[in-house]
């Protein structure tokens, strides 16, 4: 094992609990341009790392009743079916296996960073833009579609680049649904990344994109720095923080891009 990923996992996990930035848009590319992790490698073992530290994180916004599960089922009800047939797309086009799907997913993944780099620097403007004009009276059933639609595009993303399902996913929620508390929308969308990741994780496992021993190696180091990172996280300037981690995914992303 190397010790250095222990250490990356609590970087990444004490940022995420600072800050709720999505692990992926963080640990995925630090496994590519850092430790040199295949790509294909690098999403699916991420995705897993996202299933089990997003339901711990799902669990402390239910005892606090931050969870609106019928968004979260309606996001799931476009997101699972959408993983699958992306995993079966990728299998279908990509025979020889994920690490024949690397520059696809490097192009993913950088487009992905800066459309979260976006959604980090405008959330609070694009959150006021939504209420002011939302429409007085709501269609629900229209709604629900929305919300199903929003949850295929996810499911696709996230299934392809581990990345999406926290800022893209919180942004989207905002339109669709902009009289409900910030934290609600949050805590839904947190409910809902556990079954797509899993489910699109599982899914690269049977494809042969996951480094069980860099999983183990990433939860020993993120787990305790997600603790931290959230009891500490009053203290410190979101303010401050948000532009910087956007600058460095828009860097980042940029560089993918770029290479690819």
């Amino acid at each position: 094992m190397n010790i250095l990923y222990p250490v990356a996992g609590f970087t990444v996990g004490t940022i995420v609990g600072l800050t709720g930035v999505g692990g992926g848009s963080l640990m995925t590319p630090l496994l590519v341009l850092l430790f040199g992790v295949s790509p294909a490698v690098a999403v699916g073992t991420d995705l897993l790392y996202a299933s089990i530290t997003k339901a711990g994180g799902t669990l402390a916004h239910s005892l606090k009743g931050t969870v609106d599960w019928a968004i979260a089922r309606s996001l799931a009800c476009g997101s699972l079916p959408a993983a699958a047939l992306t995993l079966w797309a990728m299998q279908t086009f990509f025979p020889g296996g994920l690490g024949d799907a690397k520059g696809l997913i490097s192009l993913s993944l950088g487009i992905a960073l800066l459309l979260t780099a976006v959604s980090l620097i405008f959330r609070q403007r694009i959150q006021a833009f939504a209420q002011r004009h939302a429409p007085a009276k709501p269609n629900p059933r229209r709604t629900f579609w929305l919300t199903v639609f929003t949850g295929a595009l996810l499911g696709v993303l996230v299934t392809i680049s581990s990345v999406g399902a926290g800022a893209l996913g919180v942004t989207a929620l905002f339109f669709l649904y902009p009289h409900l508390p910030a934290h609600r929308i949050v805590g839904s969308d947190i409910a809902h990344a556990v079954p797509l990741t899993m489910v699109a994780g599982f899914g690269h496992w049977l494809l042969g994109g996951i480094d069980w021993i860099l999983l183990g190696s990433l939860l020993i180091g993120s787990l305790p720095g997600i603790w931290i990172g959230s009891h500490i996280s009053a203290k410190v300037p979101e303010k401050v923080l948000r532009p910087i981690l956007a600058g460095m995914l828009v860097l980042i992303g940029a560089k993918l891009i770029a290479a690819h």
